[in-house]
């Protein structure tokens, strides 16, 4: 029998390896980033087109490559940064397993530029799919520009799972802000088409933060701070007041590291126990050093899962120090018993001196007398009162019917059954509003319910899709433009969709990077907050893969129709119930959500009646 068993040839097990390490242009941008950083560089510049998928290149002033060290950076396993097993629990720098740029020439068409300071020319290559094709002197700046184009070009079936260029350019600036956050004193910049995204210069943690998503968030942030033998903790948490429903801004960093970890973000989230919704995620940027010994990184090919040595101890210095934190800035309700000073009573503008307040009694008062003459002649100085209180009986007596009339079986049941259609009954429309969420009307079969957010959003859903599909939008126009200012993140999603919003009644125009200017709105949303109805719009995305084709009109009509809907615990009048009941039968679905949920409910007589036996 003929052996079967042969090694892969370094191709093939590259690309394998590839599948781990790169899974997408966002991949590729975080390994080369990691590089430059971990040269020694002080300004780094990305430039993607496509989304990565046509060029992504990244440009340092680190200390460069020699001729021979350019060429081994290539090659599987090949790197500086460790020589013993041992070595991989001290790890103080970013890559160090020498996978990424052999996993990244496998599938890609790479070019590498790079000088040192000492050396009067540089070294250029040109690898294909590992293999070389070109290695030769060039002239070139200090420093090292890699570019990768035309990204999974030998491997169709990778190249045609990638998402949409927006939802691409989404993960690649998710991993920018990683890499920039935890490294403020280096200026990085990003270009995405030739546009300039974030031009951020060397800053502290906070200006950078502040950089990355918006001067709003600088009156948001709180810091934190705690320093033991195990941790130094040290960051900012967001106030209660503005937090999300979705993640995105949630950041924990170990020695500069970005990682996940979900036990640590429970500590943080306890945290804001009893002071912010379930539903509700704040934003917080979390630095931690612990000594590297204390640590595993590389239990996971992106190295962003690490393991502590000593987590449970972390978990109670994080949550105390979060607690800490809020506390300070009265963020958490507290009592200050050690507060200095005298309190000070306001000025009453009275000369005089104060005198205690008295009081007249009665002791031989009996409330069980028939006469009551004392009471009478001290509390009832007006006629009109003593003829009331002589005249109680008449309380009790009306002139007219009362207002409210508590109907007969039969009146009953000709009211309910005389309508042939299961829809609220119209002769003299019976409403309940029940708890600002519910609204409660007789039907031919029973009692209706409806859940009034629900319903709302069935109604905006329709209304916005209707004016996608006939084209005739309402642009009310506003007397005061208003300016919405987002993060880059949320700007390339808003770009994604900024046509469709325009053609169901926005008018949005870009003026910035990050800022877009609101000079109309749809006829429909006249009463609401342009800020909130933005906000809510992009969190809503954001949990979804926003892939702009086919359904993409319909599924920013269901976003739209949930940020503009009454949120439950918003009053609202009987004759607007109504009118939401009128609109609601007029759609075309009326008892489901455009997300599947169920709008309204009826609870059949026969039900009623075996409650009430």
């Amino acid at each position: 029998m003929t052996d079967i068993i042969q090694l892969l040839p370094d191709a093939v097990a590259n690309q394998i390896a590839a599948g781990e390490v790169i899974q997408r242009p966002a991949s590729v941008i975080k390994e080369l980033v990691e590089n430059s950083i971990d040269s020694g560089a002080t300004k780094i510049q990305i430039t993607i087109k496509d989304a990565g998928r046509t060029l992504i290149q990244v440009t340092d002033n680190g200390k460069g490559m020699s001729p021979s060290d350019a060429r081994m950076a290539f090659e599987r396993h090949a790197t500086s940064k460790i020589s013993s097993a041992d070595d991989l629990f001290s790890i103080k720098t970013m890559g160090f397993r020498g996978e990424a740029l052999a996993s990244i020439v496998s599938v890609a068409d790479v070019e590498l530029s790079t000088k040192q300071e000492q050396d009067e020319i540089g070294t250029f290559i040109h690898i294909a799919g590992s293999e070389l094709k070109k290695q030769e002197v060039i002239s070139c700046v200090d420093g090292t520009t890699l570019k990768i184009k035309n990204l999974f070009f030998n491997v169709p079936a990778r190249r045609k799972f990638l998402k949409s260029n927006s939802t691409e350019l989404k993960h690649i600036l998710n991993e920018f802000h990683r890499v920039a956050l935890a490294n403020p004193e280096i200026a990085f910049s990003i270009y995405n088409n030739d546009s300039l995204i974030h031009d951020l210069p060397s800053a502290n943690n906070r200006k950078r933060i502040v950089n990355l998503f918006g001067n709003n968030m600088n009156q948001s942030l709180i810091p934190i701070e705690s320093e033991t033998s195990l941790v130094k903790i040290s960051g900012f948490v967001g106030q209660p007041k503005f937090a999300k429903r979705t993640f995105g801004e949630q950041f924990f960093f170990v020695n500069n590291r970005y990682m996940k970890h979900f036990f640590f973000n429970k500590a943080v989230m306890q945290g804001y126990e009893k002071i912010l919704p379930k539903e509700m995620f704040p934003s917080y940027f979390i630095f931690l050093e612990v000594d590297p010994n204390s640590i595993d990184i590389n239990i996971h090919p992106t190295k962003t899962e690490i393991k502590f040595e000593n987590e449970s101890s972390i978990w109670q210095l994080l949550h105390a120090a979060v607690r800490e934190g809020l506390g300070k800035f009265n963020v958490v309700p507290s009592i200050d018993f050690d507060q200095e000073g005298n309190f000070e009573m306001p000025a009453t503008g009275y000369q005089g001196d104060l005198k205690n307040p008295s009081i007249e009694t009665n002791p031989n008062f009996n409330p069980f007398e028939q006469q009551t003459t004392t009471i009478r002649s001290k509390g009832f100085s007006d006629q009109r009162e003593r003829d009331s209180l002589d005249n109680w009986e008449s309380l009790y007596k009306f002139d007219r019917e009362p207002e409210f009339e508590m109907p007969n079986e039969q009146s009953v049941q000709s009211t309910i059954f005389e309508q042939e259609a299961e829809e609220p009954v119209e002769q003299g429309r019976n409403i309940i509003l029940l708890k600002n969420k519910y609204i409660l009307t007789p039907v031919k079969s029973g009692l209706m319910v409806i859940d009034q957010r629900r319903a709302h959003i069935r109604i905006l859903f329709e209304a916005f899709k209707n004016i996608v599909t006939s084209g005739n939008n309402s642009c009310q126009q506003l007397l005061f433009p208003q300016t919405i200012e987002v993060n880059s993140s949320d700007a390339a999603l808003l770009e994604s969709v900024l046509e469709d919003l325009n053609r169901v009644g926005f008018d949005v125009r870009s003026f910035g990077q990050t800022t877009y200017i609101v000079n109309g709105i749809p006829g429909m949303l006249s009463d609401m907050n342009i800020q909130k109805v933005f906000e809510e719009v992009l969190e809503d995305l954001k949990t979804k893969e926003v892939n702009f084709e086919g359904k993409s009109r319909e599924k920013l009509a269901i976003s739209l129709a949930k940020a503009a809907a009454i949120n439950y615990g918003q009053a609202i009048s009987e004759d607007e119930a109504g009118q939401l009941i009128d609109n609601l039968f007029a759609c075309e679905t009326p008892n489901y959500t455009p997300s599947g949920k169920t709008v309204l409910e009826i609870i059949q007589l026969d039900e009623i009646e075996k409650k009430l036996k």
